[in-house]
């Protein structure tokens, strides 16, 4: 491979795309298994992305992965207590994580507002846990595979526009305090995180999110639209549906 590269798949309704990328996913995993081990991954919540992780759980495919060698994370959470249903954390162990033989060490929750005394202290022990797995001055592990969802906004992980959060480099994790969005406090993987991976993926579905499907391709200003600087190492897929395609 010569260089990074870039592609988008389009499919045709937001239900094909979490059946295709579930199995995407897991043979992507079983890949990374046969070079390295262990495997590092970063998934997403939302709509779509709690729909791909669903899909996994029930996904014919499931066997192919050792999944005792496989490390979970989360690109984001939401700074609520423990339980509450707000935390992506819940919406994906009621998904997936519930139905895989997964060492319980092995799935990296970021911490709950009853666990940290705020999202600041939370995002400080977020980063001191990607230390203890990653290399020797690197702020993470490497991923193999982030899978990220946007919002209509443009936004990922918890990194909105207009805040200056792209462009935060010298920390792993941050504490968001004024998210558009509710609850407003979060916790987000940054930048150089989120693409110290080898394949990012970026699942989109609805004719809501056309625009900024469409403007991320083309080049746009991360801090307006920080989907724009979303980008894998080796690889950069958008999986999308027709309509977040803008296709009729």
């Amino acid at each position: 491979m010569s260089g990074p590269q870039r592609f988008v798949v389009v499919h045709p309704d937001a239900d094909t795309l979490a059946r295709a990328t579930a199995a995407r996913f897991l043979l992507a995993l079983a890949d990374a298994q046969s070079l390295r081990h262990p495997v590092h991954v970063a998934i997403t919540g939302g709509t779509i992305g709690t729909q791909v992780l669903a899909e996994i759980g029930r996904s014919e495919l499931l066997g192919v992965v050792d999944f005792t060698g496989v490390h979970v994370w989360w690109i984001d959470e939401r700074f609520v207590p423990t339980g509450d249903p707000d935390r992506n954390e819940g919406q994906a162990g009621e998904a997936l994580l519930a139905r895989l033989p997964i060492p319980e060490e092995n799935v990296h929750r970021m911490p709950s507002s009853d666990q940290a005394k705020d999202a600041e202290a939370a995002a400080r022990d977020y980063a001191a846990e990607l230390a203890r797995f990653a290399p020797e001055g690197a702020l993470a592990p490497e991923l193999d595979l982030v899978l990220l969802g946007m919002g209509p906004d443009g936004h990922i992980a918890s990194l909105f526009p207009g805040q200056g959060t792209v462009a935060i480099t010298d920390r792993a994790v941050i504490g968001v305090h004024d998210s558009p969005k509710p609850p407003p406090e979060r916790i987000s993987l940054t930048l150089p995180v989120l693409n110290n991976t080898r394949q990012t993926w970026i699942v989109v579905s609805g004719a809501a999110k056309a625009d900024p499907v469409r403007q991320a391709l083309e080049g746009a200003d991360p801090d307006e639209l920080p989907v724009a600087a979303a980008a894998g190492r080796d690889v950069t897929v958008w999986l999308v549906d027709a309509e977040a395609a803008g296709q009729d």
